[in-house]
């Protein structure tokens, strides 16, 4: 009689391990599983899910293009060949020379002023060639000087693209940038662009009179009428109807 209880006690604790083996096993699974779907038990997103939905950073549209962002100074800096205009704003400071530290607007004359230096042409020049002006200007008085000089705010050199576009916008101007280059810029035409009457309005600096270039993307595209691919100047806006 005792063996058959003791048998009987076996059995039951050996279905009782079994029971519980399948059940941690199941349960296993189904974390992995969830984990691995975009959960994590407590209804966070996954680092897969947050990377998505992130993914757009600043300065970037939509699809991941990245597009400069509006007076973005960091970014003309990376392009040397970035020409000074009026209404830029310049960082300028002289090693171990702190009284020489200074901020200064390039005036609508295109010009600015320097202690010990005076006037200097500062439009038309790029920040390599304004630096070594500025530097040998100091040379009388500061030997070997060591001149530092940064773009801190775009204002001057932006063309504008509008219209029927994908990012409407401002945009920084270096340069050699011409009418294609402007437009893909601004994430290129859209399907309901009219592409034979594009036009890029120039207003002259001097008379403040504006004229209407007509640029004909067809043809262009069918490399025809190249010289309608025009380099662009700072303050033109080009139009997509």
């Amino acid at each position: 009689m005792k063996l058959k209880i003791m048998s009987y006690r076996w059995l039951l604790g050996c279905l009782a391990i079994a029971t519980f083996t399948l059940l941690f096993s199941a349960c296993a699974s189904n974390s992995r599983n969830t984990v691995g779907s975009g959960g994590t038990g407590d209804n966070f997103p996954s680092v897969k899910g947050v990377a998505a939905k992130g993914a757009t950073a600043k300065g970037a549209n939509a699809k991941g293009a990245a597009v400069p962002d509006k007076g973005d100074a960091a970014f003309v800096q990376k392009a040397p060949g970035y020409l000074i205009q009026p209404g830029d704003v310049l960082s300028i400071s002289v090693w171990n020379e702190d009284e020489l530290k200074r901020e200064v607007t390039v005036r609508p004359d295109g010009g600015i002023t320097f202690p010990l230096i005076g006037d200097l042409q500062a439009s038309g020049k790029t920040i390599r060639d304004l630096r070594a002006e500025i530097t040998k200007g100091l040379s009388t008085y500061i030997p070997e000087a060591a001149v530092s000089l940064n773009l801190k705010q775009v204002v001057g050199n932006k063309v504008n693209v509008l219209g029927q576009v994908k990012s409407p916008g401002e945009f920084i101007l270096t340069s050699g940038i011409d009418v294609l280059q402007a437009l893909s810029m601004a994430g290129g035409v859209t399907p309901f662009a009219n592409l034979s009457k594009i036009k890029i309005l120039r207003r002259d600096k001097k008379t403040r009179k504006q004229t209407v270039i007509p640029f004909n993307y067809k043809k262009v595209l069918k490399g025809r009428g190249l010289e309608q691919n025009i380099l662009l100047q700072s303050g033109d806006t080009i139009v997509v109807p």
